[in-house]
């Protein structure tokens, strides 16, 4: 006798592709131009309303605003990939902007860490995005950790840049070991809030609506 184990044709087509797709991928640029868009508006607020501290607590003010893009994305494409490259695009913009070039590292580490927690939930778990915006959200760390760990080659690069000495002075004004911990403490607090109101906004307004 002939097997029936092999799935027919139509079966076959009938299952869904786990991979990402092109739609999915258009989604994904959509949110991180939004992302990005959120960064810059995180970045006029800080510099205006933050004096010498707006460049350490830029990731934190950008966590605050920026927790429904991310859930929202996050909901629409459901997939591994879909986070790590948000976080990638966005890095790759400050890298062709003149950020320090080991700034890029921060935003594939982070990412693809937080894509990974995600993952474990399925992209469900209310709790493990919670936990995921906040890794993604240290992923802006990238342009200001060399201050504090990687200083000679951080003056190096803006003097390659043509920046002069009291610029510089100005830039590491406030980079000392309270500061550090400052501007970490303040990404967790400011993601969890952040990250916590987005998930209220997509589950109040967005799933209604069925967008989410």
């Amino acid at each position: 006798m002939t097997s029936n184990t092999q799935p027919s044709p139509a079966t076959s087509t009938a299952r869904p592709r786990h991979g990402l797709t092109i739609p999915n991928l258009i989604t994904i640029g959509v949110f991180s131009a939004l992302y990005f868009a959120l960064v810059a508006v995180a970045t006029l607020v800080s510099t205006l309303t933050l004096a010498g501290f707006g460049s350490i607590l830029l990731p934190a003010v950008a966590a605050l605003i920026s927790g429904s893009v991310f859930m929202l994305m996050a909901a629409r494409v459901g997939k591994f990939g879909g986070i790590t490259i948000m976080g990638m695009v966005v890095g790759l913009f400050l890298f062709v902007s003149g950020h320090f070039v080991l700034s890029f590292i921060a935003s594939i580490v982070f990412p693809l860490a937080a894509d990974l927690i995600a993952r474990a939930g399925r992209y469900r778990s209310r709790a493990l995005l919670l936990v995921s915006y906040v890794v993604f959200s240290y992923g802006l760390t990238g342009p200001i950790l060399p201050l504090w760990f990687m200083k000679d080659a951080y003056v190096a690069s803006l003097k390659a840049h043509g920046k002069d000495a009291a610029y510089i002075d100005g830039v590491f004004a406030q980079i000392n070991t309270g500061t550090f911990f400052l501007s970490m403490a303040a990404i967790l607090v400011f993601a969890l809030i952040g990250g916590w109101f987005g998930q209220r906004l997509c589950a109040k307004h967005f799933a209604k609506a069925g967008i989410a």
